[in-house]
């Protein structure tokens, strides 16, 4: 059965109390370190602290520590040919490729430090290999054909300078080893690169099309959006990331004093909002779809991706409620032992585990929780946020000895890359950021680093 609002409420204090006693029925535990005396810097973090006990407390600062390490040691790297590109590349991959959503992830986690260089290392490389039309390619090494970037580099900017004092002067430089130099500055480039994805639109109702599934960064989610170079898939979370660039776009112009410009991304974000609820929302379902533009119709698979309607603020009100109690906290299809499943459990496609593929066909991924869990806040669900970063923090740091790629929705068994330092180390401070009312991805309020802050831990970067 659908769980209901208040099924939720009688549930929530009950697993809350699971994870402060995390040695009962949660399987394998990783081995507890030696009890760590807090003194909390404010209250919302002493009842943070109250809530996991001093055994996991004390494992979260060791696994933060060791994540670290991880990103300082084997994530920082530099590119063949590239020898003088502002610093080392991140990336979350042992194999050191880089890409595009990834790197925003992996900015905010370190966000939780103050540490903000490498929000600006990859990003600049990858506008400096802008074409001429204002493509880029989503990976640095791979050259991915016809696979832009997707939309968050105007959001890494503005993640970047919330933590250097607002500084976006920057932008009106250009690169000095561009591939097209005529191009123009960085700000230029970001304009190019939003302008260039609104340049696949089939039918020209304004919201373009993913290439593929792989390109969407759902990799086998081919029964959702198409495979590769299909170009025919309208998505949910393509134009959610848009609204959001968009907005970031507005905040980057209003900043540099570009007034005319701030008013265009802001009102073409506006009109995206209205282009998802007009074409992508089902009255009788509940739910927010993707639309393939060549049949002209809607494509009714259940994915993570589609409430990201919730995280860019498209949603109604009275449709995010609908969304979130009928779908969301639906135990028949997303609301599983370790939510949010990727696709829904009623999918004739979904399953658990790995094909030796990264499976988006049901496994718990970071980059959808996160935006899922801050859409709910939006939204006035603070408290179903509170109860996903709980089984998410149980999952990632009692169920599972070290950090994995991706897990298992259903018993929470880690998956993909082993002692992952990517972007799943969200999962690390997504229930702080519950407790202390903060959101890292917010493009208007000050960044914080509340890992430092807070609880002490620092990045030696």
């Amino acid at each position: 059965m659908n769980m209901t609002r208040r099924d939720f409420l009688a549930t929530s204090a009950s697993f809350a109390g699971l994870v402060a006693t995390s040695r009962l029925g949660f399987g394998q535990i990783a081995p507890a370190a030696t009890p760590v005396a807090f003194s909390p810097k404010s209250a919302a973090t002493a009842d943070f602290l109250k809530l996991i006990g001093p055994d996991q407390a004390a494992q979260l600062i060791t696994r933060l520590e060791g994540t670290n390490s991880d990103i300082k040691h084997k994530g920082l790297k530099t590119i063949r040919g590239v020898p003088d590109a502002g610093g080392n590349f991140l990336t979350g991959y042992p194999y050191a490729e880089f890409y595009d959503w990834d790197i925003y992830f992996e900015n905010l986690y370190l966000s939780y430090f103050g540490v903000s260089p490498y929000c600006f290392t990859n990003l600049k490389e990858f506008l400096s290999r802008q074409w001429a039309d204002g493509y880029i390619n989503r990976s640095l090494i791979k050259q991915r054909d016809r696979q832009p970037f997707k939309p968050f580099l105007a959001q890494l900017v503005v993640l970047g300078a919330k933590q250097n004092n607002n500084d976006y002067a920057w932008l009106n430089t250009s690169p000095a080893d561009a591939t097209v130099p005529e191009n123009g500055s960085y700000y230029n480039r970001l304009k190019k690169y939003l302008a260039k994805w609104f340049t696949y639109d089939g039918d020209y109702n304004g919201l373009p099309t993913w290439n593929s599934a792989d390109a969407a960064g759902t990799d086998n989610q081919w029964s959702r959006a198409g495979e590769l170079g299909a170009f025919e898939v309208e998505g949910v979370d393509l134009a959610s990331y848009l609204v959001r660039d968009l907005r970031a776009m507005a905040v980057i112009a209003g900043h540099l004093g570009k007034t005319v410009d701030r008013q265009a991304f802001s009102a073409h974000a506006d009109q995206l909002c209205y282009l998802i609820n007009e074409f992508f929302w089902d009255e009788k379902d509940g739910m927010y779809y993707d639309r393939n533009e060549k049949r002209n119709g809607l494509v009714r698979v259940k994915s993570a991706t589609c409430f990201t309607a919730l995280f860019c603020g498209a949603a109604t009100p009275e449709r995010a409620k609908r969304t979130i109690t009928e779908r969301l906290l639906n135990e028949k299809e997303f609301w599983l032992a370790y939510p949010v499943a990727s696709y829904a459990k009623t999918e004739p496609d979904y399953y658990q585990g790995s094909h030796n593929e990264c499976n988006w066909r049901g496994s718990t991924w970071v980059p959808t929780n996160y935006m899922i869990f801050q859409g709910l806040r939006r939204y006035g669900y603070a408290d179903v946020a509170r109860e996903l970063a709980t089984r998410l923090f149980t999952m990632a740091v009692v169920k599972n000895p070290v950090l994995r790629e991706y897990y298992n929705a259903e018993d929470g068994s880690g998956l993909g890359q082993t002692r992952f330092w990517g972007f799943t180390a969200l999962y690390y401070g997504m229930l702080l950021e519950s407790y202390l009312d903060y959101d890292s991805s917010d493009l208007e309020k000050p960044a914080r680093p509340i890992l430092l802050d807070e609880l002490g831990v620092k990045y030696d970067a």
